[in-house]
């Protein structure tokens, strides 16, 4: 019988999974030399399909102008960064629905009772959903099963009857530090398991952001149309809030491994948000201290076309050829291939925001990591964001810029873009 894998994001989070290598081994075959072990799989570097490689690099943090605001928390410091991949552009909305509706047809699956039988020697401790079941939304059998899935009669839109409340994700990480702190593992037999962390969010993005943004201002056609219109399919996700975009990229990680273990390949490292430093290494596209990732210092080039997403002046938005936000590969790439690290939207890091962080962090890929509770004061929920977006003035959109808001919340100008660390020294060693 063909072996059938899936998880189930409504009930649990896929596990990391370490293919172990347990192979039979002659040891006579060894000729008592040490070999190292043989029989392992061969592996050669996978660039993931709508990313770009970023090489290992040295860069000077900080501003490469005036600081306006005289914050200082942006002191010039030299850093180096381990190479990785990263999306060319920001998640768009079409690739997030794909997300949702996967999120949405596992739960329908786990209604419905459709699971696989295990194979023998490949079972776990959770059910295996079959995704080779059909789901029929209107059949007369199968709709009062998916009942509390979907919103009252009245309810209903042209194009949504899914209740967005119902669909939730849960996603599992390990907290690494405390694993690898003396104090919290004293006890040295402790599993890792005992190390991880849970979190179940609604990932439906918050469509009201584009009128709770703003008073008195009309922007209710971008509340209705916006993420579900397909005119606005290649447009950067918004609405989304820091948790959502660490659930989107688990499920990104769970979905890819799931293809590959199915077809025998080894799996992947995690798709995660970029820390703050990896971001802005990204975004100077190996132009150290430029201003922005073309190189700067103007927004415009020598025919006077300005070169980012942005307000180019006071209540002029759509001077730069978007009035809100614009196609993902609109305007030209930095010199990694990188679409629109200014402007357009801002974008969630994984770095928590300390305004006194660069003189403290370490210069060998420096990161904040703070995973606050729902109970925490809120100063503690800020997370870094960069590159500014279609309603932010020039010095936002400067490489060397940083921002921050709430993990918990959710803005009309704020999406993602998701790295996958690149394993090995370089990728000219392939």
């Amino acid at each position: 019988m063909k072996r059938k894998l899936s998880f189930i994001p409504a009930l649990f989070a896929g596990s990391v999974i370490f293919l172990s290598g347990c192979v039979s081994s002659d040891w006579d075959d060894y000729h008592g030399q040490l070999l190292g072990m043989q029989d392992r799989p061969v592996w050669e570097p996978i660039n993931p399909y709508g990313m770009v490689y970023v090489p290992s690099g040295t860069l000077h943090i900080g501003p490469s102008d005036q600081d306006v605001n005289n914050s200082l928390w942006q002191r010039q410091k030299s850093i180096s960064i381990q190479g990785f991949y990263m999306d060319d552009t920001e998640i768009t909305n079409n690739e997030y629905r794909q997300f949702v509706f996967w999120v949405r047809d596992s739960i329908a699956h786990v209604l419905l009772g459709h699971y696989a039988e295990q194979e023998e020697g490949y079972q776990t401790e959770v059910p295996v959903l079959d995704w080779d079941e059909e789901i029929d939304w209107e059949d007369d059998e199968q709709r009062p099963k998916l009942q509390e899935m979907l919103l009252p009669p009245g309810e209903y839109t042209y194009y949504r009857s899914v209740d967005p409340n119902r669909l939730v994700y849960t996603y599992q990480w390990i907290k690494w530090k405390d694993a690898a702190s003396k104090e919290l593992n004293k006890d040295r037999e402790k599993y890792i398991s005992e190390f991880k962390d849970e979190k179940t969010v609604k990932v439906y993005p918050d469509t009201l952001v584009w009128v709770h943004d703003f008073t008195y201002s009309y922007n209710e056609p971008m509340t209705r149309q916006y993420f579900s219109h397909p005119a606005f399919d290649d447009y950067p996700v918004v609405g989304v809030s820091w948790h959502q975009a660490n659930a989107f990229s688990h499920w990104r990680t769970q979905f890819w491994n799931w293809w590959r273990i199915k077809h025998d390949e080894i799996i992947v490292d995690d798709f995660r948000l970029p820390t703050e430093h990896e971001w802005e290494y990204a975004a100077r596209g190996g132009r150290d201290l430029a201003p922005y990732p073309w190189g700067g210092p103007y927004v415009r080039n020598t025919k006077g076309c300005f070169l980012a997403n942005f307000k180019p002046g006071r209540g002029n938005y759509p001077e730069d050829g978007g009035y809100y936000t614009v196609n993902v590969y609109s305007y030209a790439p930095n010199d990694f291939g990188l679409y629109n690290m200014s402007g357009n939207v801002a974008e969630w890091t994984s770095t928590a925001f300390r305004e006194n962080a660069y003189a403290f962090i370490h210069d060998e890929n420096p990161d904040i990591r703070y995973d606050a509770e729902d109970s925490d004061p809120p100063a503690m929920k800020r997370k870094v964001i960069r590159g500014g977006s279609w309603k932010d003035i020039s010095y936002y959109i400067q490489t060397g810029s940083r921002h921050w808001e709430f993990q918990d919340t959710a803005k009309s100008y704020v999406g993602f873009r998701c790295v996958m660390p690149f394993l090995g020294r370089s990728m000219s060693d392939y």
